[in-house]
Order: structure tokens, then C-alpha cells, then sequence
């Protein structure tokens, strides 16, 4: 066994915490069962061969001797063979209890340990690392935390249990039949090498071919969620026939994948069922022959019969077993490399300083992969309260500058510090409850606008909501919603319009009261009035200290600091009039955009 399928093995072992004697109890019933169901031939061979022959009772029947004799002897059973036909009632009832026992304790203990290891993956995926989740296949995480889990407990609560079953009926039988006739023994297990065999091959096959399948079922489930959620991008550029060709051909590949794990099961089944046909037909031949001869009595041939229909099941579904166990090794191993990503590291023994928002950046430089420096020796000061803005061309690492300070990535070189304390030293819990970020594109939960907004707070205040809806200048755009702030916002927000989702995400920030605002370009799909009324406001309301990206002169203009990044470097630093005194590219922006607004007034004139 390899060092990875132990660490599987170790996973599952660690789920089934708590569940493990309920599995214990399924397999002991399933033993029971087995020696049940063995006992009913035993009933036929005696009832043939002793009852109504003169044939003595073995060694393997001296329960039945013992059970004869209290029922008042041979003569008597033989008058009234309705015991034994009730003996046979019984057994079957007694089988199908324990059975029914084995099914309901696995199920439940299936269903308990999938459900560990569903809260497992989902707990372990809240504290990956912000960089995990920004390259991550979103419909490939889900297809782990539901197909593989699927895939998992189904094993568990079927197949699991039946490799005890498998193993109690072999531990039974085959001492059973030899001690009733060796020959007959040798002959019914000739073709149980041959099975095994094969089941071993085809375990290796399905378990490729369900892998290659699972991985094309991950792949189209990353396409039909990118789909449905950009399906207004998609209309809006009219490539739905694009989009159904894309989603069909990975449909198709999909479906070969699975046809040919279907085949190769379907192959399987057929090889094994006519391995049991012939196996089946030599004993039968072979036991009607010593039968004939006087080797052999009727009621011990009936026995093989049985005996070898009854092992043969198990032994077939060896190839299921192995395929199905093939089939949770992968989704064991699917999840596992979910498990194996690291997580944020705990940082309980960092500090939790009371944060006031002074913030220094000295010589800060960051990359994202080495070699590639996104940022290099950044250098400025923010002093609580001040608001700085952010300006650059795309790619020039504003929106890392800004994550940087969330600690949603940790620079390589320089040094950042929030009122005198080394930002990596601080807490990243505790920071990020002291700093707002209000990103871009913001995300709105299939909530109502009000619980959108209350989102910060556990138990949000009426009053506290509607007070951050009219900072963020949104509050007279929900009361004309038909439901006001109860109304439905939808999945993503999207029964909102861009400047409406910006505008709840501020509000939604501003219930955090944080000393440290950040906003990420947050304010570009609302016009420029209502630009200005919420920095107005943002202004009145308190003393944060407020970083804000904007590609808008009149937003940068009433900031106290303006950083003007260039790839990736600070080329320019300084307040509005300071800046459109120099030569650089604050002031090319300021009078292109200049002209621009007095073109527009020009023609509105």
C-alpha cells in the first residue's frame, strides 16, 4: 500500500470517528446472515438424506439431531414435514432481520460519516488562502463536495459491508463443504482463481476510466456554473450557440468517458455471470454424476448447489467492490488534495493592537510568482483620518497595494506598519475586522437587501442599516423597491444594477465602523454626483482613514495624498494642486479628462 493510499485510508478512518462500532455491529449482522443462510441447505440435505432416507446426520447437522429429537424423533418429523418447512421460514425471517439490521446501522453510519467529511471540506475551504480560492475552479469544488462525497458514502453504505459479508461467507463455506465431500470442494472453487483474477483487472481499469470520468464530470460543472453565472454576458454578446457547442462537446467527452466505464462494467458483469454459468454446470454435472455412482447423496449435492450459488454472488460482486472502492479511492483522493492545500496559518500568539489607522509604507515590494515583482519599493504615509487615493493604468498593482494592507497576500521586502506596529506581526483576523474592503465587482448573498447590508453584524440594528444606506446614498433607491429593504436582491445581486450593488457593499462595509476603509474602484458604476454625496458623507460621518482607487480626477481631487502608480512603482506622490503642477501622468489624466467634461458641457449647452 502506497504512503498516499494510506493518508486515503487515514481520512476515511478519521470520519468514521464515532461510527465505527455501528459499522462493527452492520458486519457482525452480516456474518449472521451468512451463517443463516448457509444453515437453510442444511435443513434440505437432512429432511432429504435423513428424513426421508436412511442417511446419518454429520457432524456439520448435530443441531438439526439435536432439534429432531426434541420435536420426538425421526418418525415423527417425517409425519408432519410441515416443520421443516416452518424450520426453513424460520431461518429466512432470522436472515432477513439481520440484514435489515446490517442496512439500516451501515446507512446510518454512511450517512453520519459523509456528513463529517462534507463539514470536514467545507471548514477546511473557509480557511484557505485568499490566493487558493482566486485560481480555484469554483463547479470543480462543488463536484468534490458533493459527487465525491456521494460517491463515498454509497460505498460505505453498501459495499463496505458486503467485503465483511464476502469474507464471513468464505470463512463458513468452504470448511463446511469440505468436510462434506473434498472432491465436490475442489471442484466448486476451480473457477474462483479465475474470477478473482479478473476482478482484479477490471478494479484497475474502472478505477482509470472512473477517474478520467470524474474529472470530465469536474470540468463540466466548472462550465455550467461560469455559464449560469455570466449568462448575461453571454446574451448580452450573443454567444449562446457558442457557449451549447462549448457545453456540448465537453458534454460528449463526458458521456464517452462514462460509456466506457458502463462498457467495461457491463463487460465485467458478462465475463463473471458466464465464469458462475460454468462453475454452476460443473458442479452440477460433476454431483449428478458421483450422485449416479453412489459417491454423492442427493441432499449433499443439493448443498454444493447452493453453496456455490450463494458464494458465487459475493465473489462476483468482488469486481463491483473493488470498482466501487476504486471509485471512492479517487473521490477520497479528490477531496484529499483539497485537504492537503494549507490553510492560513493560525496566528492566536500574533497581536491584536487597537487600531487608530495610522499606516506607514517603507521601500514594500510584492509578487505574486517569483521573478514577477508587481510592486517595488513603495514608500508613503497615511496619517489616521487622511484619505488617500489611488490612480494607475491597469496592471500597475493598485488593487495588491490595497490587499496588501488586509493581508489577503504578505509582502516579500520592505516593511508596513498600522500605528507603529509590523503589519505581519497583527493578527489577520483582527486586522480584517478593523479594515472595510469594498471591492469592484462586490458580491451580494441570495438574501434581502436588508441582510445583505447587516451582513457585518450578527443581530444588525434597524436603525444602523437604514443610517449606512444613506452614507452609501442608496437608502431612497430601496425604499422604492415594492419591498423595501425586505426586498430579495437575488442570486449575485441580480435584480441590482452595478451602481446599486457598489452602493450596498459600502453600506454593508460601513456597519463594520472600521478605523480603515478601502475601496477598490468601488465607486465607478455610480455617476458622479452620487459619487461626491457619499464621500461627503463618508467625510461627516467619522475619522477613518480611507483608501480609494479611482480613475475619476473629481474623486481623486479631494484627497489629502495622491499615489499615482506605474508599473508597479510609485512615479508620483501629492495632493491634487501639488500634481497637476507637474509633468506626469496625474496631469495628462486631469486634462484629458478636463477637455472631456468641457466638450460634454459644450454640447449640453
Amino acid at each position: 500500500m502506497t504512503s498516499r493510499s494510506k493518508r486515503h485510508l487515514t481520512l476515511l478512518w478519521d470520519s468514521m470517528a464515532g461510527m465505527r462500532r455501528q459499522y462493527a455491529a452492520a458486519v457482525i449482522m452480516m456474518g449472521f446472515a451468512a451463517l443463516l443462510g448457509l444453515m437453510a441447505p442444511l435443513v434440505l440435505r437432512t429432511t432429504i438424506d435423513s428424513i426421508l432416507g436412511d442417511a446419518p446426520i454429520g457432524r456439520e447437522g448435530h443441531w438439526l439431531a439435536e432439534l429432531i429429537a426434541l420435536a420426538g424423533g425421526k418418525t415423527v418429523v417425517l409425519h408432519n414435514l410441515w416443520l421443516c418447512a416452518i424450520m426453513l421460514a424460520l431461518l429466512s425471517v432470522a436472515e432477513s432481520v439481520c440484514l435489515y439490521l446490517k442496512g439500516t446501522w451501515s446507512a446510518m453510519a454512511a450517512e453520519a460519516t459523509a456528513q463529517r467529511i462534507r463539514d470536514r471540506v467545507y471548514d477546511h475551504l473557509q480557511h484557505l488562502t485568499y490566493d487558493y480560492h482566486v485560481n480555484a475552479e469554483t463547479g470543480d469544488l462543488i463536484q468534490r463536495c458533493t459527487s465525491d462525497v456521494e460517491t463515498i458514502r454509497q460505498f460505505l453504505a453498501v459495499q463496505f459491508v458486503e467485503v465483511g459479508y464476502a469474507l464471513f461467507l468464505v470463512a463458513i463455506v468452504l470448511p463446511m463443504m469440505w468436510s462434506l465431500d473434498v472432491t465436490m470442494t475442489l471442484i466448486s472453487m476451480a473457477m474462483i482463481p479465475v474470477i478473482f483474477g479478473f476482478a482484479f483487472l477490471f478494479f484497475k481499469k474502472a478505477k482509470q476510466a472512473f477517474e478520467a470520468s470524474d474529472e470530465a464530470d469536474g470540468r463540466l460543472c466548472t462550465m455550467l456554473q461560469e455559464n449560469l453565472n455570466g449568462v448575461r454576458v453571454v446574451r448580452a454578446f450573443a454567444r449562446q450557440q457558442h457557449e451549447i457547442e462549448k457545453f456540448a462537446s465537453s458534454n460528449q467527452e463526458f458521456r464517452e468517458l462514462t460509456y466506457h466505464l458502463i462498457w467495461l462494467m457491463a463487460v465485467y458483469w458478462f465475463v463473471s455471470s458466464l465464469l458462475g454459468m460454468i462453475q454452476g454446470g460443473g458442479v452440477l454435472i460433476a454431483g449428478a454424476y458421483r450422485a449416479a455412482h453412489g459417491m454423492l447423496t442427493v441432499g449433499t449435492l443439493v448443498v454444493f448447489i447452493s453453496y456455490v450459488q450463494r458464494l458465487f454472488h459475493p465473489i462476483r460482486q468482488m469486481g463491483r467492490i473493488l470498482s466501487d472502492m476504486g471509485k471512492a479511492m479517487v473521490s477520497l483522493q479528490r477531496i484529499q488534495e483539497i485537504l492537503d492545500q494549507p490553510i492560513d496559518a493560525s496566528e492566536a500568539h500574533l497581536l491584536s493592537p487597537r487600531i487608530h489607522g495610522d499606516i506607514e509604507f517603507r521601500n514594500v515590494s510584492f509578487e505574486y510568482e517569483p521573478g514577477k515583482p508587481v510592486l517595488q519599493d513603495i514608500s508613503f504615509t497615511a496619517k489616521k483620518g487622511q484619505t488617500v487615493a489611488i490612480l494607475g493604468p491597469t496592471g500597475s498593482g493598485k488593487s495588491s497595494l490595497v490587499h496588501l494592507l488586509s493581508r489577503l497576500y504578505d509582502y516579500q521586502a520592505g516593511s508596513i506598519t498600522i500605528d507603529g506596529v509590523e503589519l505581519k506581526e497583527v493578527n489577520k483576523k483582527w486586522l480584517r475586522q478593523h479594515v472595510g474592503l469594498v471591492l469592484q465587482e462586490p458580491f451580494m448573498f441570495s438574501k434581502t437587501v436588508k441582510e445583505n447590508i447587516g451582513l457585518a453584524q450578527k443581530e444588525a440594528d434597524d436603525a444602523a442599516v437604514i443610517e449606512a444606506a444613506r452614507i452609501a446614498a442608496v437608502h431612497d433607491v430601496i425604499l422604492s423597491f415594492e419591498h423595501g429593504y425586505d426586498t430579495a436582491v437575488g442570486e449575485k445581486g441580480v435584480t441590482l444594477s452595478g451602481g446599486q450593488k457598489q452602493r450596498v457593499a459600502i453600506a454593508q462595509t460601513l456597519m463594520k465602523d472600521s478605523p480603515i476603509l478601502v475601496f477598490d474602484d468601488s465607486l465607478s458604476a455610480v455617476d458622479t454626483e452620487t459619487d461626491a454625496a457619499i464621500r461627503r458623507a463618508l467625510r461627516e460621518r467619522n475619522g477613518a482613514t480611507t483608501f480609494m482607487i479611482s480613475h475619476r480626477v473629481t474623486t481623486l481631487s479631494e484627497a489629502d495624498t495622491i499615489l499615482v502608480l506605474d508599473g508597479g512603482r510609485l512615479v508620483q506622490t501629492g495632493s491634487h494642486e501639488e500634481l497637476i503642477q507637474e509633468d506626469g501622468l496625474y496631469r495628462r489624466i486631469w486634462e484629458i479628462q478636463s477637455e472631456l467634461e468641457h466638450d460634454l458641457q459644450a454640447e449640453m449647452n
